[in-house]
């Protein structure tokens, strides 16, 4: 390429690193777009950067109009600064074929679903709509003791509240014959065995890397004979374990448990069965005999991968491409059921609902939308790399979505009264929403108002403040009650804005969460209440709706009680 022709690239990228910043380009930003935008070209960084030093100084020597001039002439297309989007779609999947692509979500029915089950079902949901593929609900439910009926019908509910379908639905506990077929097929090929040690001796044997007799003598045909003495009988508590690496440093490896009894009366299956398969054989041979192609699991499982694919390989089964990505853990939020538990059975939350709760039941009632929660996933991005986030992020990305979309009004915290003794009687239309097609709400003023004492806790007397939207007032007296006078309605830049209410108010009390736990501490401090007054036209809006208070925050309303409560969002 010759000089003139590399002058002139660099000369249109130099005008517009100088057009953008304020007349002076910079040589590394300009050298770094010509080194790329040439590199096609065989143009080589030694050729490139004695032009761009003397190039951009004789760019900078010129006026900025004359910059910006140059620049329109030579390269009008780079006045533009291209504003990026960031991407926060997903990654392209390996070993994927459109239109074969099968994903699952497996929740276990022992609880309802949190934000961390909404990353992996927005994943899984996701890549299988991506590719035209095959989306499967499978409710994996091998511990009765734990499985309740009320959480299958929960989990539907809180998944299409989401916005999530599936393709598939079936619960694990429906094939429990094939996987009884598949235990004896492990036995008879001396791949699993059974064992009746204690549970003391298993675990002392696991952790010291040290087999039990059962290994050698309890498998074939005598383990076949054991095991449906298993099935035939609750009373026989033995369990079944594969024939892993007991050397193994990876101790998930060390002949992990494959069925156990469980004699609980399961929601579904009732008493029919009593031997139930663990985690690490269901979940392997149900992702298989499924059709599963792209399985998903948080990388708190990547230790059990190993036993997984030892598990199929022994059967013989078709093999998934298993996957991995980083739990959803947010500050101060318990984001798993063993922590949230105890927490309502010794009652410092009110249950699975509470609006602290990173529960999607929770995050519904607290204001968060289920556009929301996808984007803040994707936000999240792909990853295996462990990290707890703020939920402050969280909120910014609601706060996007209700910004545009709901109505306005005025609450008045810890009201004071105002008596305007001269006060003109007015009716007035306030704007619902800076969107004028959202139009507007009429209030009927006389000389009573309540406003918040904050406010007025700023002030003295001779002040002016400006009723927002109505007029301004001037402050005659400071007492329980505050004495003011007509002020005119000319819009005064410096004067305070003040919200407020008639005396036909309505009282209101809003509930606002905060984190449940400050480190390891649970926060007794997590929910406190915002007493004030609102008005009147917020006690016709229907329950669920959510609106803003302006200066106060976003609010979701409930009734409690026969009452009408709001819960804090955000601001």
């Amino acid at each position: 390429m010759s000089v003139q022709k590399i002058q002139t690239e660099v000369r249109k990228f130099a005008l517009q690193n100088a057009v953008l910043f304020n007349g002076k380009a910079n040589e590394k930003a300009v050298t770094g777009k010509v080194i790329a935008a040439l590199k096609k070209d065989g143009v080589t960084p030694a050729e490139i950067l004695p032009v761009v030093s003397q190039v951009v100084a004789q760019i900078n020597s010129m006026s900025a109009a004359d910059q910006r001039a140059e620049l329109a002439t030579l390269a009008p297309e780079l006045l533009k600064k291209e504003k990026k989007e960031k991407d926060f779609s997903l990654p392209p999947l390996p070993l994927a074929e459109k239109g074969n692509v099968i994903t699952r979500f497996p929740p276990e029915p022992n609880g309802y679903l949190h934000i961390g089950h909404a990353k992996a079902a927005i994943i899984d949901y996701e890549y299988a709509r991506l590719y035209d593929g095959t989306f499967i609900l499978r409710f994996d439910d091998t511990n009765p003791e734990n499985a309740l009926l009320e959480f299958y019908d929960a989990q539907i509910q809180d998944l299409r509240w989401l916005g999530i379908e599936w393709d598939l639905e079936y619960h694990t506990s429906d094939h429990l014959q094939t996987h009884y077929k598949l235990a004896e097929q492990l036995i008879r090929q001396k791949d699993a065995y059974i064992c009746n040690c204690t549970p003391e001796a298993i675990k002392d044997g696991r952790f010291h890397a040290k087999s039990c007799a059962c290994r050698n003598e309890n498998t074939g045909s005598v383990g076949l004979d054991l095991w449906k003495q298993m099935l035939a009988s609750p009373e026989i508590n033995y369990i079944v374990r594969l024939r892993g690496e007991m050397d193994s440093d990876n101790t998930a490896m060390r002949d992990p448990t494959l069925f156990r009894v469980i004699t609980a009366t399961h929601p579904l299956t009732s008493d029919n069965y009593h031997v139930w398969p663990t985690y690490d054989f269901a979940g392997a041979v149900e992702d298989s005999i499924s059709g599963v192609t792209h399985p998903f699991r948080t990388k708190e499982y990547e230790l059990r991968d190993p036993v997984y694919f030892h598990i199929l390989n022994l059967l013989q089964l078709r093999t998934p491409h298993l996957m991995e990505f980083s739990r959803l853990s947010i500050e101060g939020m318990p984001v798993s059921k063993r922590k949230i538990k105890p927490l309502i059975e010794q009652g410092l939350v009110s249950g699975f609902d509470d609006v602290r709760l990173p529960t999607l039941r929770g995050l519904k009632r607290r204001g968060l939308v289920p556009e929301a929660i996808k984007q803040f996933v994707f936000q999240q991005g792909f990853s295996k790399v462990e990290s707890v986030v703020d939920f402050s992020l969280v909120e910014s990305v609601n706060r996007k979505f209700l910004d545009p979309r709901v109505k306005r009004y005025y609450f008045v915290p810890d009201p004071v009264r105002l008596v305007v003794a001269d006060a003109p009687k007015k009716t007035v239309k306030l704007p619902l929403h800076p969107d004028a097609a959202m139009g507007n709400r009429t209030l009927h003023t006389a000389s009573i108002f309540y406003i918040p004492r904050q406010d007025m806790q700023k002030m003295k007397v001779g002040d002016v403040f400006r009723l927002k939207g109505l007029y301004n007032v001037k402050i005659t007296n400071i007492d329980e009650t505050i004495q003011g006078s007509y002020a005119g309605e000319e819009i005064i830049q410096e004067s305070a804005k003040i919200q407020w209410t008639t005396d036909e108010t309505m009282p209101l009390k809003i509930l606002v969460p905060g984190l449940l736990f400050k480190g390891e501490t649970f926060n007794p401090e997590s929910l406190r209440e915002m007493q004030g007054y609102a008005e009147k036209a917020v006690a016709r809006l229907p329950a669920g709706e959510i609106i803003q208070f302006e200066r106060v925050g976003f609010v979701r309303l409930e009734k409690q009680n026969n009452d009408t409560v709001a819960i804090f969002t955000h601001k």
